[in-house]
Protein backbone atom coordinates (compact mmCIF):
# COMPACT_ATOMS: atom_id res chain seq x y z
CA UNK A 1 0.00 0.00 0.00
CA UNK A 2 1.27 3.42 -0.90
CA UNK A 3 1.93 6.03 1.79
CA UNK A 4 -0.12 9.09 0.83
CA UNK A 5 0.89 11.07 3.95
CA UNK A 6 4.65 11.61 3.73
CA UNK A 7 6.30 13.11 6.81
CA UNK A 8 7.14 16.79 6.41
CA UNK A 9 10.86 17.53 6.15
CA UNK A 10 12.53 19.70 8.77
CA UNK A 11 15.15 22.11 7.48
CA UNK A 12 17.79 22.61 10.20
CA UNK A 13 20.32 25.42 9.81
CA UNK A 14 23.71 25.42 11.50
CA UNK A 15 25.43 28.80 11.69
CA UNK A 16 29.22 28.97 11.45
CA UNK A 17 29.70 30.12 15.06
CA UNK A 18 27.53 27.30 16.43
CA UNK A 19 29.20 24.78 14.10
CA UNK A 20 32.51 25.45 15.88
CA UNK A 21 31.08 23.73 18.96
CA UNK A 22 31.95 24.19 22.62
CA UNK A 23 34.34 21.82 24.43
CA UNK A 24 33.11 20.41 27.73
CA UNK A 25 34.68 17.81 30.01
CA UNK A 26 32.08 17.96 32.79
CA UNK A 27 28.28 17.96 32.75
CA UNK A 28 26.07 18.77 35.71
CA UNK A 29 22.45 17.70 35.45
CA UNK A 30 19.66 19.03 37.66
CA UNK A 31 15.92 18.69 37.33
CA UNK A 32 12.56 19.88 38.52
CA UNK A 33 9.14 18.33 37.87
CA UNK A 34 8.93 20.35 34.63
CA UNK A 35 12.46 20.32 33.18
CA UNK A 36 15.98 18.94 33.06
CA UNK A 37 18.87 21.40 33.05
CA UNK A 38 22.17 20.28 31.52
CA UNK A 39 25.15 22.53 32.27
CA UNK A 40 28.24 21.80 30.20
CA UNK A 41 31.45 22.97 31.87
CA UNK A 42 35.11 23.11 30.90
CA UNK A 43 37.41 22.28 33.83
CA UNK A 44 41.09 23.08 33.34
CA UNK A 45 43.84 21.33 35.34
CA UNK A 46 45.22 23.41 38.18
CA UNK A 47 42.51 26.07 37.94
CA UNK A 48 40.05 25.92 40.86
CA UNK A 49 37.31 27.86 39.04
CA UNK A 50 35.29 26.69 36.05
CA UNK A 51 32.62 28.38 33.97
CA UNK A 52 29.48 26.92 32.45
CA UNK A 53 30.08 26.94 28.69
CA UNK A 54 26.55 26.05 27.67
CA UNK A 55 23.20 25.36 29.35
CA UNK A 56 20.50 23.27 27.70
CA UNK A 57 17.00 23.07 29.21
CA UNK A 58 14.81 20.13 28.19
CA UNK A 59 11.36 18.82 28.98
CA UNK A 60 11.41 15.43 30.75
CA UNK A 61 10.18 13.81 27.51
CA UNK A 62 12.99 15.35 25.46
CA UNK A 63 15.52 14.40 28.15
CA UNK A 64 14.43 10.77 27.89
CA UNK A 65 14.63 10.86 24.08
CA UNK A 66 18.13 12.35 24.36
CA UNK A 67 19.16 9.58 26.78
CA UNK A 68 17.93 6.91 24.34
CA UNK A 69 19.63 8.60 21.37
CA UNK A 70 22.91 8.84 23.32
CA UNK A 71 22.70 5.14 24.28
CA UNK A 72 22.10 4.15 20.64
CA UNK A 73 24.98 6.30 19.40
CA UNK A 74 27.38 5.05 22.08
CA UNK A 75 26.51 1.47 21.13
CA UNK A 76 27.21 2.25 17.45
CA UNK A 77 30.50 3.98 18.34
CA UNK A 78 31.65 1.06 20.50
CA UNK A 79 30.76 -1.48 17.80
CA UNK A 80 33.07 0.40 15.41
CA UNK A 81 35.83 1.60 17.76
CA UNK A 82 35.77 -0.64 20.83
CA UNK A 83 34.48 -0.20 24.34
CA UNK A 84 34.70 3.24 25.90
CA UNK A 85 36.38 2.95 29.29
CA UNK A 86 35.66 5.26 32.20
CA UNK A 87 38.59 7.51 32.98
CA UNK A 88 39.01 9.46 36.19
CA UNK A 89 37.66 12.93 35.69
CA UNK A 90 37.19 16.16 37.60
CA UNK A 91 34.18 14.72 39.42
CA UNK A 92 36.62 12.50 41.33
CA UNK A 93 38.84 15.45 42.27
CA UNK A 94 36.41 17.76 44.03
CA UNK A 95 32.74 17.65 45.10
CA UNK A 96 30.26 19.73 43.16
CA UNK A 97 27.10 20.86 44.94
CA UNK A 98 24.83 23.52 43.50
CA UNK A 99 21.74 22.77 45.57
CA UNK A 100 18.50 21.31 44.28
CA UNK A 101 18.09 17.74 43.08
CA UNK A 102 21.46 16.17 42.37
CA UNK A 103 22.15 14.47 39.07
CA UNK A 104 25.26 12.94 37.62
CA UNK A 105 26.84 12.71 34.23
Amino acid sequence: MENNNPQPQLNIELSEDVAQGVYSNLAVITHSPAEFVLDFIRVMPGIPKARVQSRIILTPQHAKRLMKAMAENIAKFESQHGKITDAPGPENVFPIHFGGPQGQA
